[in-house]
């Protein structure tokens, strides 16, 4: 290399530095599977009103596979007791703590590693291996509490689909309709609750992640097709420049976002995100755009095939009996539930539970 040409090569560089975010995001956004990367997050529960025998199920890393590998959790603080236990038929698992009446300052905090790497699925590539055991398959195409399959779920279903004759074909066609049929709804509380049945018999399809990726989930397994929604936490910025896709802080206390995926035989669980397409529209510009902004088209073609992996996913479970619990099932596991003698408390509500998750790369 010329001196001349090297030079004018290195100021590049804090030139490219110096640019605005809105350049970076012209990056094209293609995740793809690279090293992996080691990330440790702490989540912290304080309850704030304790009253008789008061418990807690902090949710732990769940899932291992070629995009995740869980590494460990350790826990402090001053619970009479505290272990990890399983739902039982998903296996998510929990950190369970107990704190006898009386205790002082009822507080818990746990420390989970675990490795990341993006994934994204080759569809010119069917392996056809890559099946579905009938047991599993019936398993992810059942209903939940919440996710229904039959009456105004599966009469949409057969509409979305209409033509379609692959369940490649149909997943699509189910994705696309989405993107272009939901919106997210910033006054949502948390990430929605995910009555999809609901949705589509008020016509009102807004939400956020849990709403609209369990909307995909549900005509996926209305249509035959096993799907599942995966239940996790932000916990890096994303590193295509996309603001409204990763966590801005390492504070990711308010990061909680849920995925999907569908299986589809010769190419085994695809990664789905039409929710992620919605938030880009609304909130990756100082003012909501439009499917049609040049930010959106690169995400809504990679969000079906691929998610970057700056995101720990928890579990799958849906309608999770909670260990010990006298309540009611609870519709997923993406936040820590807390009980106390008066029963089950809101987790989202902070007087009565308050908790803090940190993350940081390790």
């Amino acid at each position: 290399m010329k001196r001349r040409t090297f030079i004018q090569a290195a100021a590049a560089t804090p030139l490219l530095a110096a640019l605005p975010r809105a350049f970076a995001q012209q990056l094209p956004f293609q995740p793809q599977p690279g090293p992996w990367k080691t990330y440790e997050i702490v989540t912290r529960v304080d309850v704030m009103k304790p009253a008789g025998l008061t418990q807690a199920w902090i949710p732990l890393p769940s899932v291992n596979g070629d995009y995740q590998r869980v590494e460990g959790d350790t826990w402090t603080g001053n619970a009479s007791s505290a272990k990890v236990e399983s739902d039982g038929k998903y296996g998510a698992r929990m950190l369970h703590a107990q704190w006898a009446p009386g205790t002082k300052d009822p507080v818990v905090e746990v420390t989970s590693r675990f490795q990341t790497r993006d994934r994204a699925t080759d569809f010119s590539k069917a392996d056809p291996r890559l099946v579905l055991e009938p047991d599993a398959r019936r398993f992810y195409t059942s209903s939940t509490l919440l996710i229904p399959t039959d009456g105004i779920v599966r009469e949409t279903a057969i509409k979305v689909t209409q033509g379609a004759k692959t369940d490649m074909e149909k997943a699509r066609r189910i994705y696309e309709w989405i993107v272009d049929n939901t919106f997210r709804d910033p006054k949502t509380r948390g990430c929605g609750v995910g009555d999809i049945k609901f949705m589509l018999e008020t016509k009102n399809l807004q939400g956020k992640c849990a709403d609209l990726n369990a909307l995909f989930v549900g005509l996926a397994r209305a249509s035959g097709i096993p799907a599942r929604d995966v239940y996790g936490v932000r916990v890096a910025k994303s590193q295509f420049g996309y603001r409204s896709l990763g966590a801005g802080t390492d504070n990711i206390t308010r990061a909680q976002h849920c995925r999907a995926e569908v299986f589809l035989s010769g190419f085994g669980w695809v990664p789905v995100d039409p929710a992620d397409v919605r938030k880009v529209v609304l909130e990756e510009k100082p003012q909501p755009t439009n499917l049609e902004d040049p930010v959106v088209p690169p995400v809504r073609k990679a969000l079906f095939g691929s998610w970057e992996m700056n995101w720990l996913a928890y579990n799958d479970a849906h309608d999770i009996k909670l260990p010990g619990s006298k309540g009611a099932p609870v519709g997923f596991l993406m936040y820590p539930q807390l009980e106390t003698a008066e029963g089950m408390s809101d987790c989202l509500d902070p007087d009565n539970i308050k908790y803090k998750i940190t993350s940081k790369t390790a």
